[in-house]
């Protein structure tokens, strides 16, 4: 599967975006959904994760409450909206798939798709 993520931009602290990942090439349905980010210099870091039927998620402390993920199967997307946003959320953000796992995953290393990022910075 191909993901193509979207909707970064630049933002004032306190705004809102909302980042969009489309997939292609085969159907997510049966697909975990993770968003992580990487800011430079840093490590790439989990942010949040959506089970195959959308009955699971997993936020990052530093997100929780602020972020919300969600999933519509019908459309092969998964969204990532991100309210209240702070400095410290600048990051290059990649959306990732694992159609492997029986469970939802918080590591890198259990998602085998990954989308090409879209960058995201929150001005002071």
């Amino acid at each position: 599967v191909q993901l193509q993520a979207s909707g970064g931009g630049l933002v004032q602290a306190g705004g809102s975006l909302r980042l969009s990942c489309a997939a292609f090439g085969r159907t997510i349905s049966n697909y975990h959904m993770g968003w992580f980010r990487q800011a430079p210099g840093k490590e790439r870091e989990f942010v949040v994760g959506i089970s195959w039927r959308g009955r699971t998620t997993y936020y990052a402390d530093s997100v929780k409450g602020r972020f919300t993920i969600s999933r519509d199967n019908a459309k092969n997307t998964v969204y990532l909206q991100m309210n209240s946003l702070k400095p410290e959320d600048t990051a290059l953000y990649y959306c990732a798939g694992d159609r492997r796992g029986p469970v939802l995953g918080r590591s890198a290393y259990e998602y085998d798709s990954w989308g090409q990022g879209t960058q995201v910075t929150v001005s002071s």
